[in-house]
């Protein structure tokens, strides 16, 4: 009559631990924007260079998966492995099932164009592999994705696509 009080225990402290993590995975990926891809290559020889370097040709894509809510880009921070980080101090909208590219370099932002830049020539993402982390404004986690250079982008053009 123990053991089997024992076994109850086990089962129902395993259901509930089931239970508990499975509001904590939801939560990971309740945000309505996501990214969509990385150009963690850039086209050309990588040059950091502010006149003739290609960072503006590295970029993320975050997208708005909501089919009915807009959302401000506002406050959300982007990060790598490494700890580098960008995060977005001006309005920007996005529509559902809007795109911003968030580009290398300098230049003029632009929600009709689809555009954001870092303010940085420095390259963020590796190119051979690293970890892509979006928060929200209030530091939970939006959407994170590893890549590998040989393990990920099968067609090798430095573009990796996470959601569709």
């Amino acid at each position: 009559m123990r053991k089997l009080s024992v076994i109850a225990a086990a089962v129902a402290t395993g259901t509930l631990a089931v239970l508990a993590a499975t509001p904590a995975q939801a939560a990971e990926y309740s945000s309505a924007l996501k990214v969509r891809g990385v150009q963690y290559d850039a086209p050309g020889a990588d040059s950091n260079s502010c006149s003739t370097g290609n960072t503006a040709a590295e970029y993320l894509t975050i997208k708005n998966y909501s089919s009915s809510a807009t959302v401000n880009l506002k406050g959300y921070v982007v990060k790598d492995a490494t700890g580098n980080r960008f995060t977005f101090t001006a309005n920007h909208y996005l529509q559902p099932g809007d795109f911003v590219k968030l580009r290398g370099g300098y230049g003029t932002e632009s929600d009709a164009n689809n555009v954001a830049y870092r303010g940085s020539c420095n390259f963020i993402w590796n190119n051979d592999r690293d970890t892509i982390h979006l928060y929200k404004p209030s530091g939970a986690s939006a959407d994170s994705h590893s890549y590998t250079k040989s393990g990920s982008d099968a067609d090798g053009n430095g573009y990796v696509t996470f959601h569709g």
